[in-house]
């Protein structure tokens, strides 16, 4: 069995002692620091940003939480908590998989262990559930599934179960049986409204995606959802961004099957657009960088026209150099943490503005637990190109 040691040179700060105690949970983590806000104790930057403006509201997008994401994701959901989002959306790769994530080797009851890999794959998605999601509290999360996912020994099948508290929501199941009476089956795709905007996740996670079945339930909710007047507005999200974007050499354009059903859905969705007059926004993750107007490509162009796309892999994973024609969108950054916060008007348009995420935003808590030398690295060093 493989096994990797921590190489990192902060390690030595954390490994003083074999007996330490288990640390906290992440949501022991946040009632501390909830208490200490409530008594003076933050710093002016987290005071609570103002409120959406008059009838509109808020949600919070990004995806890509491996590696570094146990100490990131934690600085994201408290920031989204203060922006007031009504749900948070995570577009997928949650844990590595295919080897430890840098996070759960330098939590301080593995320092002095080196992890087994089947411990490490037994516990990386509760790891996940633990010190991720929990950092959420109430707020309503919704999953898409990302490539990492269907890493084996993990399955798609594996994946529905350890995951079925979000995949089978309240706001899921019951817009499941309205689109289709006879629906009763849990699936890592879905779709739900909330107040005149329908919600699409879709699933890519594997090279045969988007399948017939996927496909064939797009087109009827599309149908339905075009018909229906009180929907004016369709957001999309999925893992890997649909084909001929920017992001071209790291998207659904990798697989035959991909890139024949992606530009299928971008064309249904263009349709959705132009004929029955919908706003329509489409969102990914799995490139590891923030870009708003991936669809601003010649092909697209030439093929029906550009819908509004970004791609928000900022959620801890590793970070990726940009395109070499990443000039050819409206913004994009890379080496940066943070989320899309999207403010929907009462007509339906919606604003996305990009959230970004400094190293003094992650909660001391989590920089306690996991030491400043090690929450440093994430920032500084969790990039290919350094």
């Amino acid at each position: 069995m493989r096994i990797r040691q921590n190489t990192f040179a902060a390690a030595s700060v954390f490994a003083s002692s074999s007996k330490r105690k288990m640390s906290l949970t992440v949501a022991a983590i946040l009632c501390i620091a909830s208490a200490a806000l409530a008594q003076g104790n933050a710093p002016a930057r987290q005071a609570a940003p103002a409120a959406p403006p008059a009838n509109s509201w808020r949600f919070a997008v990004s995806g890509d939480s491996r590696n570094c994401g146990d100490v990131v994701m934690p600085g994201i959901a408290a920031s989204v908590l203060r922006d007031q989002a009504e749900f948070y959306w995570h577009l997928g790769d949650f844990r590595a998989i295919y080897d430890f994530d840098e996070d759960i080797l330098h939590q301080p009851e593995h320092l002095g262990k080196p992890l087994v890999i089947a411990d490490y794959e037994t516990l990386a998605w509760p790891d996940f559930i633990d010190n991720q999601l929990a950092a959420f509290g109430s707020l309503p999360v919704f999953l898409a599934l990302g490539n990492h996912e269907i890493v084996p020994p993990k399955t798609r099948e594996e994946a529905l179960p350890q995951f079925a508290d979000w995949f089978n929501a309240p706001a899921i199941a019951r817009q499941r049986i309205i689109d289709n009476s006879h629906d009763h089956r849990m699936k890592t795709y879905y779709h739900w409204i909330e107040r005149g905007v329908a919600f699409y996740t879709l699933d890519n996670s594997t090279p045969d995606q988007f399948d017939l079945p996927q496909m064939g339930w797009l087109v009827r909710t599309l149908a339905q959802d075009s018909a229906n007047p009180a929907v004016t507005t369709l957001v999309v999200g999925m893992h890997e961004a649909l084909p001929d974007s920017i992001a071209a050499d790291h998207s659904m354009n990798s697989f035959a099957a991909g890139t024949e059903s992606g530009r299928q859905v971008y064309a249904d969705l263009l349709r959705v657009q132009n004929e029955a007059h919908k706003r329509v926004y489409v969102l990914a993750s799995h490139s590891h960088y923030f870009m708003d107007g991936i669809f601003n490509t010649e092909y697209l162009r030439a093929h029906g026209g550009v819908l509004p796309g970004w791609i928000v892999g900022t959620a801890g994973a590793v970070r990726y150099a940009l395109p070499p024609n990443a000039r050819d969108a409206h913004a994009a950054e890379t080496n940066v943490y943070g989320y899309l916060l999207g403010t929907v008007s009462p007509s339906g348009e919606i604003r996305f503005d990009f959230k970004r995420l400094t190293e003094k935003d992650v909660p001391a808590p989590i920089t306690n637990r996991y030491k400043s030398a090690f929450v440093h690295w994430c920032f500084a060093e969790n990039s290919q190109a350094r």
